[in-house]
């Protein structure tokens, strides 16, 4: 259970103050803080899950012209959707931002609600979006609480609650909405999201020009490094493939589009089969020095009776790729034939590296095309 605020009014108010005096003299130049609008707000956030801010600037400004408002998201092509989601990953998130423009549109006349319920009931929008969609847009006394504000408020409390649990999340809830500011909420979270990263960083923070030092617990102990508490996260299921690289004597490359359900649905990959780690290491040996036909391949090219076409095989490198829970482990082979310009195959299709930019490619396919580019300038 954890501890109950004592902080009186007076100090609550001057907190808040010294907080908002810094932002607004130090705050982040971002594209997405040009206005308040709700859409910018929305697409913004659900960029910077898991991503720093660097790399989502020039994403989110592609994202807003090709799709400026909530209608034209609605209405986007998927695959254009998905190229301009293309090496952010987790492209559920985009898929859920569509289903819910289409919600904004049928039920709320194309325009974000401005009531928190309505919000949350929008596909893909939980209470940290949510807050920072109603805070920073509706002036909504929401709190938007990610890894940022939970590092700030268990060193400014000294929080022994363990961050990693969801149900720890309820715990910060309560301390932020009893010291956030009621009059400026969407300044209060872009603040503390500011200072836990620039100032409260994980490793090594700048206790010494935190503009709310005089508050922080942790720095008064001298136990800023035992906060946040968090357990270690689980270790990475590993899986391991073989990724084949399949070309024919035109120079086309064979590609295979995903199912429309499941990991990576929809997106582009070249052909792979899952292996036993003890046919990972095994092949990983064998494959720069004997042509081996890899299963997956053989399947495919005997329906042309083209097996015996491939005219080698050879190691372009090893990818791997965490998602999540699971870390893949790739073995990226190149393969050459004769004929087969054509296939037969469901979700296949042939395509030459010119053409690749028109995909979607998820991570570990996007780091096997600059394998064989590199493959290829040798």
């Amino acid at each position: 259970m954890s501890k109950e605020i004592t902080w009186t009014q007076e100090k609550t108010a001057s907190f808040q103050e010294d907080l908002l005096t810094w932002y607004r003299l130090e705050k982040r130049d971002l594209p997405w803080r040009e206005s308040t609008d709700p859409y910018r707000v929305w697409v913004s956030e659900i960029m910077l899950q898991q991503t720093q801010v660097v790399t989502v600037i020039p994403y989110f400004n592609r994202f807003m012209e090709w799709f400026p408002t909530i209608e034209a998201l609605a209405n986007a092509n998927e695959d254009k959707l998905l190229k301009a989601w293309e090496g952010l990953g987790y492209y559920s998130r985009v898929r859920n931002m569509q289903h819910a423009a289409r919600e904004i549109v049928a039920t709320f006349d194309g325009k974000m609600p401005n009531k928190i319920e309505d919000i949350l009931s929008l596909k893909g929008i939980g209470p940290y979006t949510g807050g920072a969609i109603g805070s920073i847009a509706f002036s909504l006394p929401e709190p938007a609480i990610d890894g940022n504000v939970m590092r700030v408020y268990s060193r400014l409390f000294c929080l022994a609650d363990d961050i990693a649990l969801p149900k720890t999340r309820k715990v910060f809830d309560r301390y932020v909405r009893d010291t956030m500011s009621q009059s400026e909420p969407g300044d209060f979270n872009q603040a503390l999201m500011d200072l836990g990263a620039t100032i409260c960083t994980p490793t090594k923070p700048s206790c010494d020009t935190c503009p709310i030092q005089a508050y922080c617990e942790a720095k008064q102990t001298n136990t800023i490094s035992k906060y946040p508490v968090k357990k270690k996260k689980e270790k990475a299921t590993p899986l391991y493939y073989v990724a084949d690289i399949l070309q024919n004597d035109t120079g086309a490359f064979l590609l295979e589009k995903r199912p429309s359900d499941g990991l990576l649905a929809d997106m582009w990959t070249f052909p792979m089969r899952e292996v036993t780690k003890k046919d990972y290491d095994r092949f990983s040996k064998i494959y720069d020095s004997q042509d081996v036909l890899t299963g997956v391949v053989a399947e495919q090219l005997s329906l042309y009776d083209e097996a015996d076409n491939v005219k080698g095989k050879k190691l372009l490198g090893i990818v791997t790729h965490i998602f999540s829970h699971r870390k893949w482990h790739i073995l990226v082979v190149q393969d050459e034939i004769k004929g087969l310009n054509n296939t037969h195959l469901t979700n296949q299709e042939w395509s030459y590296l010119d053409e690749f930019p028109q995909y979607v490619f998820p991570k570990p396919q996007q780091k096997m095309v600059e394998l064989l580019k590199k493959s290829m300038n040798n």
